[in-house]
């Protein structure tokens, strides 16, 4: 359905939520980039107020890595650790809450704005994506509080969480940017089922990926095709795959991972039968543009078990993951009838 706000407002709405779709996408890569370089537990309180400055003095720096030196992780994994090299740390994680507190000022300022000049009603949504924005926040620190006393690392449901609502916030920007502007409608469309179940895959790629991050899955097993010396993981038992207790064997998720890749493949096949069979023109771009991402992101996660997940490399591949999902949210919004705008 197309929203009805003034048409004076529309371009600026649009623009609006093409920023915060921005910093949302950079967002993501800040979070990425903070878990791959073991920085999310370096700050083990939560300050909202006075968390929003960084530390300057000698003192306030200290007092800082003194509270790291409690938790498991310093104590076990980084009991070694100085003081410039925690500061590295520390301002992967101080960048990354700050970040979030700007992403919820830059959508909340604009919104109360907009709100004296348009129709509550016609906003709602925009504040239920506000309100899952201050959520992630929670879920932000619900996920570091699971690495502060019986562990080194967050609990990777946790993590999987944080990631799949960033995407979820970033889907919900996208495509209420693109109902305020005009695409041009393609006769035949698929059944909407279809490219929606498209995106249920890649949600759920995208859970395993983080699982696959929050237990370091990706350092082992750097081969490809093959895990080892065989295609299952020689170190496991295939009927462990049909346990829940898979989702938290490291070996198992990144079968798992590689393995849901195959089917995503598939499915995308599928689509491109439907649609050349049928001849609808009108989604031969789009469904190749898609199929280039998706075989881009296939790429990327294969080089990144090969070189054990190495930092930059696996960024990457998340970073490719922002540009996939986005054109699966594009390529489900016109096939829906959400894409007919007013001819004005």
């Amino acid at each position: 359905m197309y929203i009805e706000i003034n048409n004076k407002y529309r371009p600026y709405i649009a623009q609006w939520l093409l920023v915060m779709f921005l910093l949302v996408s950079i967002m993501i890569i800040i979070g990425g980039l903070t878990r791959l370089t073991d920085s999310g537990l370096s700050i083990t309180e939560w300050e909202f107020f006075k968390g929003f400055f960084p530390p300057v003095s000698k003192s306030t720096w200290n007092e800082y890595f003194e509270a790291y030196k409690k938790i498991p992780e310093f104590q076990l994994q980084n009991f070694s650790m100085s003081l410039s090299e925690f500061k590295v740390i520390f301002w992967w994680e101080w960048f990354h809450r700050f970040f979030g507190r700007l992403i919820g000022l830059c959508f909340l300022l604009p919104l109360i704005y907009f709100s004296f000049k348009i129709k509550l009603i016609n906003l709602l949504h925009y504040y239920l994506i506000f309100l899952l924005i201050c959520f992630q926040g929670f879920i932000g620190w619900y996920m570091v509080s699971s690495g502060l006393v019986d562990r080194v690392d967050v609990s990777h449901y946790r993590l999987s969480a944080h990631l799949l609502i960033a995407f979820l916030i970033l889907s919900l920007i996208l495509w209420n940017y693109l109902k305020l502007i005009k695409i041009k409608s393609t006769l035949n469309k698929l059944n909407p089922i279809i490219p929606l179940l498209f995106i249920i895959l890649i949600f759920t790629q995208i859970v395993i990926g983080a699982f696959v991050s929050g237990m370091d899955a990706g350092k082992i097993y750097n081969s490809w095709p093959l895990m080892g010396n065989s295609y299952f993981p020689d170190d496991n038992n295939i009927i462990n795959l049909f346990k829940l207790s898979a989702f938290n064997d490291p070996s198992l998720v990144q079968f798992i991972h590689r393995n849901l890749a195959y089917v995503i493949v598939i499915f995308y096949l599928f689509i491109v039968y439907k649609i050349y069979k049928a001849k609808m023109f009108g989604l031969y771009k789009s469904v190749n543009v898609l199929g280039i991402l998706l075989i881009f992101q296939i790429i990327l996660g294969i080089v990144t078990v090969i070189y054990g997940a190495q930092i930059y490399i696996a960024s990457v591949h998340q970073i490719s993951s922002i540009f996939l999902v986005s054109a699966c949210i594009y390529f489900y919004f016109i096939n829906t009838n959400s894409n007919l705008q007013p001819s004005n």
